[in-house]
């Protein structure tokens, strides 16, 4: 950008710690990554519940739900894909500035574009957590019918028929949605953000 040069941050007043201060809790993002069909939307769902409970701040970043608005302009070429998750990875940064714990469900089949994710907030602020779960399982799953549509050659670059997913070669948490049920996996990220003291013990 020609004009970046003339691009001032502005430091507010009220900072990241004194919001960590009166809540109680730190912000992260908690980005759950897998096939479309393994249960990242369910499980992130059911986690947002669970901290919502606690009086910790939250919100939740669904795909679907984001391509409505802000990224309604981009289609599925890789591209576009990439310029998803930039646009997700700023927007979630956000959000942990402000002290609330983001959780964000997106297939995000490129290992790049996560780790760019993970840069965007410091080291101890990002949990990356695989939702793992055979192809032919997410297939017979098939929730909104994607596969089907997919599989007849109605919808291309459909990530695991015609596109790469990219399985995260060291995630902060693997949970198989095909042998796990939905409240031990959602235990087991609450205990991770518990571990890493983003939450206190309940």
């Amino acid at each position: 950008m020609a004009d970046a040069e003339h691009i001032i941050w502005h430091q507010t007043t009220v900072t990241k710690a004194d919001r960590e201060r009166r809540s109680g809790h730190r912000g992260a993002v908690v980005w759950f990554t897998g096939l479309s069909g393994s249960g990242k939307s369910t499980l992130a769902n059911r986690v947002e519940h669970e901290l919502f409970k606690r009086g910790i701040h939250t919100y939740l970043l669904d795909g679907d739900n984001i391509r409505t608005g802000l990224n309604s302009d981009l289609g599925f070429s890789a591209a576009d894909r990439k310029e998803n998750i930039r646009r997700i990875s700023e927007v979630a940064g956000l959000f942990v500035d402000s002290n609330a714990i983001v959780l964000t469900a997106f297939i995000s089949p490129f290992q790049a574009d996560r780790e760019a994710a993970r840069q965007r907030v410091a080291d101890d602020e990002f949990f990356e957590i695989y939702v793992k779960c055979p192809l032919e399982v997410c297939e017979k799953r098939d929730p909104k019918g994607l596969y089907k549509k997919a599989l007849a050659g109605q919808i291309t670059a459909f990530t695991g028929i015609t596109s790469p997913y990219e399985e995260p070669p060291a995630p902060d948490l693997i949970i198989d949605t095909s042998e796990q049920r939905l409240e031990e996996s959602t235990q087991r990220v609450m205990d991770l953000l518990e571990k890493n003291r983003v939450i206190g013990n309940k």
